[in-house]
C-alpha cells in the first residue's frame, strides 16, 4: 500500500503543479479553460485517493495524528507531496 501511496502522491503533486502553472494561466490569461477542466478533474480524483490512502498508510506506518495532519496538509501546498515523500515515507517502498 505504501508504494501505491508514493505513486499517487507524486501524481497528485504533478497535477497540482500543472493546474497552478499551466492550466490556470491558460484559463485566465488566454481564456482557454478546457485544459483546466480536464486536469482539474484528474487532480480532484487524485486528491481524494491521496486522502484515503494517507489514512490507510497512517496505520501501516504507525503515524500519530499530528503526522497525518502534516501529510494531509502537504497535498494542498505546491511541491508539498514531494517533500512529504522524502520525509515521511520509507525509501524501500
Amino acid at each position: 500500500m505504501i508504494k501505491t501511496f508514493k505513486i499517487i502522491s507524486i501524481l497528485e503533486g504533478i497535477s497540482l503543479l500543472l493546474i497552478l502553472f499551466i492550466t490556470m494561466p491558460l484559463k485566465y490569461i488566454f481564456d482557454y479553460g478546457q485544459p483546466n477542466q480536464i486536469i482539474g478533474m484528474a487532480h480532484g480524483i487524485l486528491f481524494l485517493v491521496y486522502i484515503v490512502l494517507a489514512i490507510v498508510v497512517k496505520t501501516e506506518l504507525k503515524w500519530n495524528f499530528k503526522t497525518l495532519l502534516i501529510v494531509l496538509a502537504c497535498s494542498v501546498i505546491p511541491f508539498g507531496t514531494f517533500w512529504m515523500d522524502k520525509n515521511y515515507l520509507p525509501r524501500t517502498a
